[in-house]
Formats: structure tokens, sequence, C-alpha cells
């Protein structure tokens, strides 16, 4: 029954208070829509205005019993969300599949040795000796030994054999166990303040970019190149698409590279299909020939061999005889889509600049608000554009190539010796070297290139690995070419110290090692001890350099400090692997596309629901060639199942950092028990496949 408000309409002359508006959508259910607090002068009335004085009360009344229907319509849709994540933890759980399982799925996965399992195999030892010591402490603790802190931990006159077993324990941790870890924790410490450090140079590099307006401007307008005046800049351009069982995104990437605005006698597109699908390459080639067609200069190459993966693909269409013909060469991958002006905002750069090599444009995500996944890679990758590319182009005039939405002279290609098989990063190995030649980068920060992000943490995990384990096979086999080369003493240590070591080996090392190893061992080993401002205070403030150029991101701050320390398990097992060529170092993963590359995808999937044709521009058409209809046809008989997995690696890590947070309570250690606490959570949560992509 709605509540009535005849007293509302008495005292029109005595009126003080600030009004409450409520929304009546349903007899039965009333909600609060807007609301204004009473002032505080509302209720400092004096003794004559007792009418007033109890008005002002009912509606303080009001104020709270709304505000406590309010915060009850929230706890029951907290409830609603504790009872979906329990369900499909159950589901999880009941399924049963393991990222240890090897899916007849995964095709496009090549290679040389196993996968090691060493570092899963250790992660269950350490957490079964976890176990056991919290049981062993908090057996300790129930018979007296109250003060676990090192400063007040006394030892005692053993009384029994408990006792005496403690004591000695004691004894080997104050020893023989204390000094080693608090050397190794100190060692990170080290490294950790070293790279925030150059974390902190790189923001105030960036913020002096933007103080001083800093920004590369070509030499000849855009405006020139669209009129055709003062001798307009307008040379022979190669379009590259490399792709391999892509069939969600090649239509619309296609169809991007053909819309680019440049005179069609000047440009070349090739579509390089690496594709071991015949029904995929009978879709790409149809989707080329409609092309061809409507008049677009387009070929399309399809490798008997795939061997070298992208690079040997890349390699292999630059061995064509016509490509001498050509100046320059766009890349993009399979799930990119340019702008038409995207030649026009790059190419111009290179006139009248014989040094410069690459012109790399930024990547824009469509699907960035997907999921909790998506958003926090957005601000990953946000902070690698904004900050990283954007400061070493301008102050170095270096940094990697990022593999797609850039554009190279040909000639600076050759000259370093073209694309190599020798590693899982191509695209960094070109860069460096360039640079070991002297060829000079350049970073557009306001060009941008639409692409997606990896919904499903799977796929996440998989490019991850590759990330972060070629660079490491490209340090081993570059290192002497760098240290021979002819750069100067300054560009041999950003590339040696910075770019290698710093950026690429010390931050998964101790991002693992002290927060997910050290951090959890000194509460079993007191005596070794972590302060507050490493486990809390440096991880917050680097959290919010790094969401910085991703402003909207400001409230998923915490779970992106969390997801990172997360991650870190993922990018040491890559490092290693890649240091030290271990099997999972060769790993070559086509990244899982879902074929939402732009937002005209949305709204040709709304008209298709509504029954209406549409007809292909830049989003997902209507099967039209007769491959199209075979594909859907097989498609219908033959699905092939995405499945949530449970991953090991995270789940252990998970339930030791919980054990650890369960041994910091004998402790009294507070802000090492919530780091644990939530590090643990975000493990368990990650281990469980409950942060991305959620298949049904």
């Amino acid at each position: 029954m709605a509540p009535k408000f005849e007293w509302w309409a008495k005292g029109k002359n005595n009126r003080k208070g600030t009004p409450v508006v409520v929304k009546m959508e349903n007899p039965n259910n009333w909600s609060m829509v807007e609301l204004e607090s009473p002032s505080e002068q509302d209720f400092l009335v004096e003794g004559r205005h007792e009418k007033s004085r109890n008005k002002n009360a009912r509606q303080l009344t009001w104020v709270l019993l709304l505000k406590a229907h309010r915060a009850a319509g929230c706890l029951t849709s907290l409830g609603s969300a504790l009872i979906a994540l329990g369900t499909a933890v159950r589901r999880r759980i009941a399924a049963g599949r393991t990222d240890t399982e090897i899916s007849s799925s995964s095709a496009a996965v090549i290679t040389t040795k196993s996968k090691p399992r060493f570092l899963y195999s250790c992660l269950k030892v350490f957490l079964l000796l976890s176990l056991m010591l919290l049981a062993f402490e908090t057996a300790a603790y129930c018979k007296g030994w109250q003060h676990f802190e090192t400063p007040k931990l006394q030892l005692r006159f053993p009384k029994g054999l408990f006792d005496w077993v403690y004591t000695h324990w004691v004894m080997i941790r104050v020893g023989y166990l204390a000094p080693p870890l608090q050397f190794l924790a100190d060692a990170c410490i080290v490294l950790f303040l070293i790279q925030s450090l150059d974390r902190l140079i790189l923001c105030l590099g960036c913020f002096w970019i933007r103080f001083k307006k800093i920004k590369p401007v070509p030499k000849t307008a855009i405006s020139d190149l669209e009129t055709g005046e003062n001798g307009c800049f307008l040379p022979m351009v190669l379009v590259q698409i490399p792709m391999c069982n892509e069939k969600e995104v090649y239509q619309q990437s296609i169809a991007a590279v053909c819309n680019l605005d440049w005179p069609k006698t000047k440009i070349l597109i090739q579509i390089l299909d690496d594709s071991d699908d015949p029904i995929t390459q009978s879709l790409i080639k149809e989707e080329v020939h409609k092309w061809q067609k409507e008049g677009a200069r387009i070929v399309y190459r399809h490798r008997v061999n795939r061997e070298g993966y992208k690079a040997g693909n890349l390699k292999s269409a630059m061995n064509c005889s016509y490509v001498k013909d050509y100046e320059f060469v766009a890349i993009f991958d399979a799930d990119f889509q340019p702008l038409p002006d995207f030649l026009k905002k790059t190419i111009p750069h290179f006139k009248d600049n014989e040094e410069l090599g690459l012109v790399q444009a930024r990547w824009s995500f469509v699907n960035k608000e997907e999921n909790l996944l998506t958003r926090l890679q957005n601000i990953n990758l946000a902070f690698h554009f904004e900050v990283e590319q954007q400061v070493n182009s301008v102050f170095l005039n270096f940094f990697g190539f990022n593999g797609t939405a850039g554009v190279w002279r040909i000639k600076a290609l050759e000259d370093s010796g073209g694309w190599l098989e020798r590693t899982t990063v191509e695209d960094m190995d070109i860069a460096v070297r360039a640079h070991l030649h002297g060829w000079k980068f350049i970073f557009l920060n306001d060009v941008e290139c639409i692409c997606e992000l990896p919904e499903s943490y799977e796929a996440y995990r998989k490019q991850q690995h590759r990330w972060h384990s070629g660079p490491m096979q490209l340090f081993r086999l570059c290192l002497p070419a760098v240290i021979k080369s002819k750069i100067s003493i300054g560009k041999k240590f950003n590339l040696i110290f910075l770019f290698f070591l710093l950026r690429k080996l010390i931050l998964p090392f101790y991002s693992f090692t002290l927060f997910c190893i050290i951090l959890p061992m000194t509460m079993f080993v007191p005596e070794a001890e972590l302060p507050a401002w490493v486990v809390c205070y440096i991880p917050a403030t680097m959290s919010f350099l790094n969401i910085l150029p991703a402003p909207k991101s400001f409230p998923f701050i915490v779970p992106y400090l969390l997801f990172e320390n997360t991650m870190s398990v993922t990018k040491f097992n890559a490092m290693v692997s890649g240091l030290f060529q271990l099997g999972s170092a060769y790993e070559w993963v086509v990244t899982k596309k879902s074929g939402r590359s732009s937002e005209g995808d949305l709204a040709g999937l709304i008209e298709n629901e509504e029954g209406k044709k549409t007809k292909h521009q830049r989003g997902v058409s209507a099967p039209e060639t007769e491959a199209e209809k075979k594909a859907q046809k097989k498609s219908n008989k033959k699905t092939k199942k995405k499945h949530n997995r449970i991953y090991m690696k995270e789940l252990s890590l998970a339930f030791l950092l919980l054990t650890a947070a369960t041994r910091s309570l004998l402790s009294a250690q507070g802000i090492h028990f919530y780091f644990l606490l939530f590090q643990g959570i975000s493990f368990l949560l990650v281990g469980l496949d409950l942060i991305g992509e959620q298949v049904e």
C-alpha cells in the first residue's frame, strides 16, 4: 500500500523543509527517484515554530525510510549476483575442464615441445607446505605462543614435545630461513623501486609532451593531398593483411582497406591467407573477387607451406616481383579497420624525411566496455600508447613496432634484413634491427585504427604468453648485434637495460616473485618483513599513474591493481620459457576474434533480427556467395563449442594466498592481511574463469 501524504499540504505559511520527490510507478512497488536531504537550517527553528519542527521530523523520517528502501534493493541485487556467481562456480567445477587438457579445437597452436609443468608442480608443493605450516602455527597459537611478531616473540623452556619442536622451528626460521628470504625480498624491492622510477619518468615525459603540445607535423598537409596542390606527395603504397582462419573478421578488414582514400592506381592490397580450413579459404577468396569486380586493386595469396607463421607470410609476400614498384607498405591484422583517411594522415610524414622508417598509429577498441577483462586491457593499452610509445617516439625516435596499424618504408625493411621467422614477435624483431641500422620511428597518438580486444581469459592469456616469451627469445638472439652496433652508448643502454631487461624481464620477475611468493612466505617466516609501503602505497600510486590515460576507468583502479598481479604468473612463466627456450616459448596462437570490430556490426545485427536484408558495408553481411552458404550450413551442422576452463596455476596461487592471509591474522598484520585476502580472491576468480566472456 502506498503511503499517504495529507500532512504535506498543511502549514503552507511555515514551510521550511526541503521537498522529497517520490515517483509512484506501481502502487505496490514505490521507490524514491529524486531526493534532497534537509539542510541544517531546517532543524534550527525556535520554540514557537513547533508545527514546522514536527513537519521536518516527518520529512526526515521519510528520508530515512526511502534510503533504507534503496539500500534493501541494493542488498537484494547483491544477493542475486552472489547466487549467479555461485551457480557459475558450481557449473565450472562440475564441467571439470582445465587448462591442462589438450583441446582438439586448438588447431592454430603449433609447438615443438610439450608445455612444461614445472611451475605448477612447485606451486602445488608450496601450497601443501603452507597448509601444513598453517595447521602447525594455529596449534602453537592455541598452546599459548601468542606473540608471533618478531620483536615480541620470546622463546620459553619447552614443557613437552610440541614446545620442543616449535622452539627448534623458530630457531631454524631465525637462523636459516629469514636471512636469505629477507635478502631476496630486499633485492626485489630495489627492482620494484627502479621500475617504479622508470614508470614515473615516462609519465613526466608524457605530461611534458602535453604541456608543450609536442606533436609530429608532416611537411605536406592533408589539405594539399585532397586538393592536389603544392606538388602533393602520393607515392606507391602496398597494403598487406595477413590472416589465418579468421573468418569472423575477414569481411570488415578487407572492406576497410578497399575503402582507403588513395588513388587506385597507386595502391595494391594483398590478402595474405594462411588458413588451413578450405571453407575459410573459399570465403576469403570470394570476398576478394567481389571487391575486384567493384574496381579495387586487390590480390589473394595463399601459401602451401605455412612455415614461419606471420613473419613467414609477410616475407613470402615481399618476395613478389611487383613489390619493387612500391615505396611503402601498410600492415593491418585481420581484425583492424583503418579509417579512409589513414594513409593521408601517415604517408605525408615520410616526405623529405629519408631517415624515417616507420609511422605507427594508435589502436582504438570497439569492445573495450564488453566485460571487466576488456576494461582492464584498455587501461593497460591506453598507458602503452599514450605514455610508453609516445614518450619513446618523441625523445628517442624508437619504440617497438606493434605489428599492425603501421606504415613501413620498404627500403628500411630491406636494409634491416627483412622479416625473420626466428621468434614469435617478428614485429619487435624488425623494429630492433631497423633501430640498429639508424632508422627513426614516429608514433601518431591522434591517428587511430579500430580493432577488438580478446573477450575471453583463455584468448588473452595465450596472447600475453606470446607477447612476453618472444621478447626474451629476441633478447638472447640480438644481444651480440646490439653490443657490436654503431649506435650511441645511450641508445645501447636504453635498448638493453630499459627496453629489454627492465620492462620485459624485471617487471614480470619481481611482480610474481615479490607479491605471489615472497609476501606469502613472510607470513610463515615473520622474521623476514615486507614494509607496508611496498605492499600498499607504491603499488597504489603506480596503478593511479597507469590509469591516468584512461580517466573513465578510475572506478576500476583496485581491480586493475589486483588483476595485474594475477597476470604476473602467466607473464613470469612466459618470460622464463622465452629466456631458457622451453617448449611453450615456441607456441604461436592466433588470438580468437569475436567479429565485433565496428559499431556498424551492431546496427546490422539489429536489422537482421528485424528481418531486414542488409547490404555488406563494413560489418557482417548475410551470406551472398556459394562459399558463404556452404560455410553457414556446415556451422549449423557442427558448431565448435567454447568452454570456460579452470586454470590450475591461478587456482593454486589463490589457495596459497588465502592460506597466507589466514596465517597473517595470527600476526595481526592488517595491510598484509587485506592485500593477501583480496589478491587471493582475485586469483580465485581468474582461476575459475569468471572475469572474461562467460559461455553458458
